[in-house]
């Protein structure tokens, strides 16, 4: 059997979102993020060099199967790419400067994000998975400042996500590591590009040495009041 790690998504989402008091608070957490102080990044880690490697270990979320961290992956990527298709229909190009070519970077970067969303789907579909669908989704913000900042927020979250996820990949499903290291360094090259934009000291382009990953908890707690519903994905088997 198995199981849907997106249908536990959405309902820790629903556990989160009960738990956050209003939108405001919500962007004030996403401001705090895309400065990184939320993703554990104001200190290196310590590296440890052993003679003998741990063995890597999948995340127990997981539940050792390659589909359900492959949904995962495609979650966030649904969540994103959504964001930049509704935000950029909102706003005009000149609404983000005088020549429309941050607009158009922005339009690149929905590109990239489409372009995970039909990678992702396409591979669980070959594995004999069902692939999680597009959510519905409130993402807040009210102008082109509030925008950026949770574009921000959703790329770094995503740069964690894939961090995070990574010794999963590599016990779970190895022959995708190399794309899903492809996609977390583009994922960072969004939040670094985004991150220049904001006039904000808490949002930098590339504020540490060191990134942190975030486990799927942690990127449920980030994420997660940004998903409204989705009907889509069906009740686990008993």
């Amino acid at each position: 059997m198995t199981s849907d790690l997106s249908n536990k998504f959405l309902a820790a989402v629903e556990l989160e979102k009960t738990r956050l008091s209003s939108r405001r608070s919500l962007l004030g957490k996403s401001a705090f993020i895309g400065g990184g102080a939320a993703l554990a990044l104001a200190a290196v880690p310590a590296f440890r060099v052993s003679a003998q490697d741990e063995e890597l270990e999948a995340d127990p979320y997981f539940e050792d199967d390659g589909v359900n961290i492959l949904n995962y992956a495609l979650t966030l990527e649904h969540l994103e790419a959504t964001f930049y298709r509704e935000g950029l229909a909102t706003f005009a190009p000149t609404d983000f400067d005088e020549t429309g070519s941050v607009y158009a970077l922005l339009e690149q970067i929905g590109e990239h994000e489409n372009a995970h969303v039909e990678a992702l789907t396409a591979t669980i579909e070959e594995l004999g998975g069902t692939a999680v669908e597009e959510g519905t989704y409130d993402f807040g913000y009210t102008d082109v400042d509030t925008f950026l900042v949770t574009a921000a927020a959703l790329e770094n979250t995503g740069v964690a996500a894939y961090a995070g996820a990574a010794p999963s990949v590599a016990v779970l499903a190895p022959s995708l590591v190399e794309f899903a290291l492809g996609v977390h360094s583009v994922e960072a090259r969004h939040a670094s590009f985004i991150g220049a934009l904001i006039n904000d000291e808490n949002v930098q382009p590339f504020p540490n040495a060191v990134d942190s990953p975030l486990t799927p908890e942690e990127v449920l707690e980030i994420a997660g009041p940004f998903i409204v519903s989705d009907d889509a994905v069906a009740t686990p088997e008993a």
